[in-house]
């Protein structure tokens, strides 16, 4: 039985080849053997009888196509050209890209949604707006225009803090003697943006007790929708004073805030300028207001032993080492490499904080990931 097209969309009845792609989320939507949907915002007018035809000539050969898309955000300085080609082409088809250039041809359908997407890739619209979704470690986000989309980096320092909790878990069942007996983790992912970190932790982690803080109400809408079904609660508050009711409990504390100089903005691709949030980017003149401001709000919400996680720009390793050294709650500061070996987030502990009669007992002190 055929589906009814999603309310507010054009709809350019085909037959489309390939695995299953029904995601309303998404501005493109390829349904099996039923027909191509395509958003209104994708400004796609087509006349049905202009496009749509039957027979093997007015199919296009997928290496064709992949070839000129390749060609064309070579030209308008997409640097990884090859890999978007070839990522848009896989979406439309509904199969993995490794299996792209086996699939022959487009229909004539898939030839109208990808010489649309080619469009809008080859205007710098970033691919992940594109096809609605990003990987992040083992999981498959939803992001589009209003929220940052995670990067690579940020799965290194997210994978240091799976680490560390697992360590401090261990430690805590061998001092328990009892898994069941060890307390759950408190996390706390403050500027969380889609999600990513606490989605990632809390999935790693599987009795940690997750919290996401976003300021931003487009970025928490994304939050929200990415976070349902999940273990992570997701509050919208600026980190400042967000959670104060945890003040002095929380395990691990980590954070993605805005962190590029306002020096920059005339530097950074266009995919970023124009299509990630400023609110996400900008730390102010020396970039460093955004981890500045986490450092403080970790401070209170941490307890003694609790880590610290925060990402910061390539060139700030020995701003983020002083700042953490000026305030003097912190011990083992650690300043770690991304994946191309450049600075990219720093680790600290905390240092004794004031009793608290009202403050929970913890069981275990000892989280050691250097």
């Amino acid at each position: 039985m055929t589906k009814p097209p999603v309310a507010g969309t054009t709809v350019v009845s085909t037959t489309v080849t390939g695995a299953a792609m029904t995601r309303p989320d998404l501005e493109v939507i390829v349904r099996p053997d039923i027909e191509v949907v395509i958003r209104p915002d994708l400004e796609v007018i087509v006349e049905q009888e202009n496009v749509v035809r039957q027979g093997s000539a007015m199919s296009t050969q997928v290496r064709v196509a992949v070839d000129d898309a390749q060609r064309r955000f070579a030209a308008a300085g997409v640097p990884s050209a090859r890999h978007d080609a070839e990522e848009l082409a896989a979406f439309v088809l509904g199969c993995p890209r490794g299996r792209v250039l086996a699939a022959g041809s487009f229909s004539s359908g898939q030839c109208v949604v990808f010489s649309q997407l080619v469009a809008r890739r080859e205007a710098r619209v970033p691919l992940q707006h594109l096809t609605g979704s990003v990987g992040f470690r083992y999981l498959e986000l939803a992001v589009g225009p209003g929220v940052f989309v995670p990067r690579p980096e940020t799965e290194v320092m997210a994978g240091w803090c799976v680490e560390a909790l697992l360590s401090g878990m261990a430690d805590a069942t061998k001092a328990t003697k009892a898994a069941a007996l060890a307390p759950a983790p408190l996390v706390i992912d403050l500027c969380t943006g889609s999600g990513a970190i606490a989605l990632s932790i809390a999935h790693e982690v599987k009795n940690a007790v997750v919290h996401g803080v976003e300021r931003e109400p487009d970025a928490f809408a994304w939050a929200r929708r990415n976070t349902i079904g999940s273990r992570v609660t997701i509050h919208q508050a600026d980190a400042a004073g967000a959670l104060a009711d945890l003040d002095g409990t929380a395990d691990l504390v980590v954070s993605n805030p805005p962190y590029l100089p306002d020096a920059d903005r005339d530097l950074v691709q266009p995919e970023v300028a124009l299509h990630d949030p400023a609110a996400a980017l900008w730390g102010g003149h020396d970039g460093l207001d955004g981890p500045r401001l986490v450092e403080r709000s970790a401070r209170r919400l941490l307890r003694t032993g609790g880590l610290l996680a925060i990402e910061h720009a390539d060139q700030h390793g020995p701003a983020m080492t002083a700042l953490l050294a000026e305030s003097g709650a912190w011990s083992d500061v650690v300043v770690h490499a991304d994946l191309n070996g450049r600075d990219r987030f720093v680790t600290a502990r905390r240092t004794a904080v004031l009793a608290d009669a009202s403050a929970p007992d913890r069981a275990y002190e000892a989280y050691g990931v250097a």
